[in-house]
């Protein structure tokens, strides 16, 4: 089974219509395995309360698509042992510590991230993360 690290861009595509929805969907694979660190819970939730305030989703929308992805077939993983990694991995790249715990725990995994965040993706297109790396379009 092929294994990756999803972060918020890919996640809330699964509930909100946006572009490259259709492509986050196929993350959803069954035979997929996702990861992600605990601090999806606060990303995405930070993309819902930004959605609600800008008149995107009503409150409702919102809560249930938290309460759904408190039940979402992802692996949480704690973000302790990632702090040191994705520290180096933020200096070394110029990316902040919140983007970098993704990559920090596709290494530590041994797979990639998938991501929708085109300024991230291209910031760390041809650099030495590159490999941890995968653009929503490009995959599973």
């Amino acid at each position: 089974m092929t294994s990756l690290v999803v972060d918020s861009s890919i996640v809330i595509k699964w509930s909100v219509p946006e572009v490259h929805s259709a492509d986050a969907l196929r993350y959803l694979d069954r035979d997929l395995v996702r990861d992600a660190p605990e601090l999806l819970l606060a990303e995405v939730g930070n993309i819902l309360w930004k959605k609600v305030g800008r008149g995107e989703l009503s409150r409702d929308e919102a809560e249930r698509i938290a309460d759904d992805l408190g039940v979402a077939d992802i692996t949480l993983h704690p973000m302790s042992s990632l702090i040191v990694p994705a520290l180096r991995i933020a200096l070394d790249a110029g990316r902040t510590a919140y983007d970098t715990i993704y990559l920090a725990l596709a290494e530590s995994l041994s797979t990639r991230m998938v991501t929708a965040d085109r300024r991230l993706y291209n910031a760390l297109n041809g650099g030495p993360y590159a490999r941890l790396v995968l653009w929503v379009e490009d995959g599973p």
